[in-house]
């Protein structure tokens, strides 16, 4: 076997072109590590905070990005998973405090990996791990969703927006759901979404007009601009999951609560881990997909070497969909 492969390797941060294909070292797996061949890996805008240099004095250079990885195991010291068995893989600082997905192998600690079964391209199975495991990980950890209970997805169309949809759905919630695309608007319908509501900055009106005192719970992957108006949206005692950063907005400035805050709303956070992600309920959203009852917008299909360009694509906010890396 060979001792190097090739990886996509950030030298220091900056612009796009701070991005090299290089061969390195190819990683040894350390005891409770496992060794993952990558096939498929998504993009995120953590990582364009990583390459931007926002991310913490902790995160060293140069280093290999991405906090996501979907292939198959090349190496596990431990038994655990077997050689060639499909897995997936995500956070745990990947990407950050070791290397992580942008790269022909990667290793990461045994207990972050997630096997699965399926016939599915590399680049859609590619697509799925940050986006599935946040989108389960803010209705249950965030929102703590009950069958019955209604949802406002803000931020729709997106890939977390959309696998939200399809888990709550299945949960038995009543869905409302935000695009400012009206072309869009029947693939949500087309995924069970009950309500479809045309973002044009402000929905809370168009919600109480379905609902009168509300949505019970309500999903943020737009940003804080709109976090406002989302909260205005819910009914008193319903919960507010911030998610998403899609309009590259994390900060509330001069931040009021008694002002900011309707009375009695509840507003949560949820950033989480491999573990919150079951591995059923991954293996049934795999199903879901190769069935059709499940979509996964993918944007453009890179190689390592479009990685830059990716990347770029991503922070001028001009991506239709996940982008995705085929190694």
């Amino acid at each position: 076997m060979t001792e190097t492969m090739h990886a996509v390797v950030l030298d220091a941060p900056g612009p796009t072109t701070s991005f090299h294909v290089r061969d390195v070292p190819l990683p040894r797996p350390d005891p409770g590590w496992v060794r993952i061949r990558v096939r498929a890996f998504g993009l995120n805008r953590s990582e364009l905070m990583t390459r931007q240099g926002h991310s913490g004095a902790h995160v060293t250079f140069p280093r290999v990005l991405g906090i996501e990885a979907t292939g198959t195991v090349d190496e596990d010291p431990s038994g655990t998973f077997t050689p060639g068995q499909q897995v997936m893989t995500m956070m745990g600082e990947m990407g950050r405090r070791y290397d992580g997905g942008y790269a022909e192998y990667t290793c990461v600690p045994v207990g972050q990996v997630i096997p699965f079964s399926s016939e599915l391209d590399w680049a859609t199975l590619g697509a799925v791990p940050e986006m599935l495991q946040t989108a389960y990980g803010s209705l249950t950890d965030g929102l703590d969703a009950q069958p019955g209970r209604s949802i406002l997805i803000r931020g729709g169309t997106s890939s977390v927006g959309l696998a939200t949809a399809v888990l709550a759905r299945r949960l038995g919630m009543t869905v409302l759901s935000t695009t400012r695309n009206p072309a869009r608007a029947q693939m949500l319908l087309d995924l069970g979404v009950d309500h479809v509501l045309i973002d044009d900055g402000e929905i809370a009106r168009q919600v109480r007009a379905i609902l009168p005192d509300g949505v019970d719970t309500a999903i943020e992957l737009v940003g804080t601009a709109t976090l406002p108006d989302t909260l205005r949206a819910t009914t008193r005692h319903g919960v507010v999951c911030f998610t998403g950063m899609l309009a590259n907005e994390w900060i509330v400035r001069e931040f009021e609560p008694m002002h900011f805050i309707p009375r009695g709303v509840r507003l949560t956070a949820y950033s989480g881990e491999a573990s919150d992600l079951p591995t059923d309920v991954l293996q049934q959203f795999l199903d879901d997909l190769a069935a059709g009852t499940a979509k996964v917008p993918i944007d453009i299909v890179h190689g390592l070497e479009g990685v830059a360009g990716a990347h770029a694509r991503m922070e001028a906010g001009t991506s239709q969909g996940k982008l995705v890396v085929v190694v």
